[in-house]
């Protein structure tokens, strides 16, 4: 994106009421920033995750047979071969990469040498989050689930119709709150993560900018956190930024708006690259802030200055 977007995104903003104003895009967007072009030449690029180091995995999930990854360099390469079909990527505290297999209806996990095992079957996953002691959440749009897959590989549904077509999914900066987006509605719902692992207390928190011709559904879909508890939401109308409290802060449009956006993350240097999944293509942009790691302890992080 060029100047021209930023501006877009920044009147977006403008139009917002100033009650929302308290995190505003000026705060995580450097005056400079726009879309950079990562990796293009893809069918449908999905399941953006980092890892420690800042590299970024995504996969192909309609016309791709792998997991791939860009370095720090910002060089493409396959990290691991005949994976195709996935649609949800996150990295776990022990150093291995789980993944929604939503083509083959499975969820695995590929062990530090690549080896793949199987956590679930028969199942429809979308996309998860890994907390960093072990608990995996996905979620299941057309069956209106989320379900956990705890640390002793025992599989229970947490939630069913309560979102109607549950969708990304994201975990606070402390982890005791799981966001899920609704690709059926206009809502990010949050749970609070009990200490056994359940979900309790739904809300709708976020309430999503919709098309003018589906004024009730925003195509909610995949979701990252930063380290200052801002939630983003990629979604029909762009990529839409929420403050702690659930108050929007604006919404930057998709580098090529024609095709879907449908996955961010944080990665690159310092975890300071906003990364989306649009179409064939991967862009980015420099931030202010950095992403939030689930796999990592909330202590992991230095304390941030109020």
């Amino acid at each position: 994106m060029h100047r021209t977007l930023f501006t877009l995104g920044l009147a977006a903003f403008l139009a917002l009421p100033l009650a929302a104003q308290d995190m505003p895009l000026s705060q995580i967007l450097p005056e400079d920033s726009q879309w950079e072009l990562v990796a293009e030449g893809y069918e449908f690029t999905d399941g953006l995750t980092a890892d420690a180091g800042g590299n970024l995995y995504f996969s192909d999930v309609k016309g791709g047979n792998a997991v791939y990854r860009v370095d720090a360099t910002g060089k493409v390469s396959e990290f691991i071969a005949n994976a195709p079909g996935i649609s949800g990527l996150k990295w776990g505290a022990d150093g291995r990469l789980f993944a929604c297999v939503s083509k083959e209806q499975r969820v695995v996990v590929f062990g530090k040498d690549k080896a793949l095992t199987e956590l679930a079957k028969e199942v429809r996953p979308n996309d998860l989050v890994v907390t960093h002691d072990g608990n995996l959440y996905f979620t299941m749009t057309p069956t209106s689930e989320i379900r956990r897959i705890d640390p002793a590989g025992k599989m229970t549904v947490v939630s069913t119709g309560v979102v109607t077509k549950p969708n990304g999914i994201a975990l606070s900066r402390d982890q005791g709150t799981l966001a899920v987006s609704d690709h059926g509605g206009k809502f990010t719902w949050t749970f609070r993560i009990e200490p056994d692992g359940t979900l309790a207390h739904p809300g709708n928190y976020m309430t999503l900018v919709t098309p003018g011709e589906t004024p009730e559904v925003a195509k909610g879909d995949g979701m990252t956190t930063d380290i200052h508890g801002r939630y983003y939401v990629t979604s029909a109308e762009g990529l839409q930024i929420f403050d702690p409290t659930g108050r929007l802060c604006g919404v930057l449009p998709a580098p090529g708006p024609q095709v879907p956006l449908v996955s961010c993350c944080f990665a690159g240097p310092d975890h300071a690259w906003l990364h989306v999944a649009n179409g064939g293509k991967i862009w980015r942009r420099k931030t202010s802030t950095r992403g939030a790691l689930g796999f990592e302890a909330p202590q992991a992080y230095e304390v941030i200055p109020k």
